[in-house]
């Protein structure tokens, strides 16, 4: 995951902080009255599903591109996609990286209900940072991360909505993508010749390089960092500029499902994601959901690109709220109009 953009935005970030909804947690707790209003054809999400979706993948090791745990999870993930009855393409390309290190990547794509003209996307990256190089143990900081939160958490999320799509019909085409090579920017030490471009390597391939000619959606949903413990949701920056309606669909869902909480109505900061590229080049209007946290340098999680983004940082009640969040929008939009 790339740097926040410093803008007049993030002023106004602090101003919302200070003066807005504070987004205060309810320990993971939903409010009954709220959660009573939510249509009742949505399946239920499973956290435990998912959580241990994402502890099978930090425990093949860290997934950097050109490693044989890369290698097996991307094989895995394939499969896993095949089991829950998608459609699976598998797009391998060699992308070069900002050291010009070559990388072996995948971008796996899985999809259901083929022939519907009414489709969804919902993507994450799969791939680890090669460096914890944010790391406040200078000793560790040239190690491999294992992205239990940054990268598992919203494959873990989107494996259990794959589950959930085999044996449950939503009425409209859903598109499972998970971007290779996200998180192999520069590190710390070496920001000399630094440029955005230099991440989301995959997703930037596939937005230009789609997995079918002239594929195209209603709408876009990037997961970034949804397992952190008591995760603060806020709207990101570039999903406000191109895709502002998704936002205020995604946000109104969380509320009527009872995760306000953690989907809270405040300007977060703009981040250099996947989804930028997406908007960018598919011209397909795709939100991040991302957590956001003002009181660290980074605006992210405590533990992000460090030694201790791993599975004692995930928590069962954000990976609850963000994928019954996304199932409340998936079978909601699928219902007759």
């Amino acid at each position: 995951m790339k740097n926040i953009l410093i803008s007049a935005l993030m002023l106004s970030t602090v101003l919302f902080f200070s003066c807005g909804n504070n987004g205060n947690k309810n320990n993971g707790k939903t409010d009954p009255d709220t959660v009573k209003i939510v249509k009742t054809n949505v399946p239920a999400f499973s956290e435990d599903s998912a959580w241990n979706y994402i502890k099978a993948q930090v425990d093949m090791g860290p997934r950097v591109p050109n490693s044989a745990a890369h290698k097996k999870c991307g094989n895995w993930l394939e499969a896993q996609l095949k089991k829950f009855g998608a459609e699976v393409i598998s797009q391998q390309v060699r992308l070069r990286a900002f050291d010009g290190t070559v990388l072996n990547a995948r971008n796996i794509i899985g999809s259901y209900n083929q022939e519907a003209p009414v489709r969804i996307m919902l993507c994450s990256h799969w791939d680890s940072r090669p460096w914890s190089d944010n790391d406040p143990d200078s000793t560790k900081r040239k190690t491999p991360v294992d992205a239990a939160n940054d990268g598992a958490s919203g494959v873990g999320v989107l494996l259990e909505i794959a589950r959930i799509l085999q044996t449950v019909n939503p009425n409209i085409g859903i598109d499972i993508i998970f971007f290779d090579a996200e998180d192999y920017g520069e590190p710390m030490w070496d920001r000399t010749q630094y440029t955005q471009d230099n991440w989301g390597l995959g997703s930037q391939y596939w937005a230009k390089n789609p997995h079918k000619p002239n594929y195209t959606a209603r709408f876009g949903i990037l997961l970034d960092m949804v397992g952190v413990p008591s995760a603060n949701f806020a709207h990101e920056g570039f999903s406000m500029q191109y895709a502002p309606d998704v936002v205020v669909k995604v946000w109104d869902a969380a509320s009527r499902a009872g995760y306000g909480n953690y989907f809270v109505n405040q300007q977060g900061g703009t981040i250099n994601d996947d989804h930028l590229y997406v908007n960018k080049y598919s011209r397909i209007p795709t939100i991040d959901i991302i957590h956001y946290d003002p009181q660290t340098r980074s605006g992210f999680f405590p533990y992000w690109h460090t030694s201790q983004d791993n599975m004692e940082h995930v928590d069962k009640n954000t990976l609850k709220a963000v994928g019954q969040t996304l199932l409340t929008v998936i079978f909601e939009e699928g219902l007759p109009a």
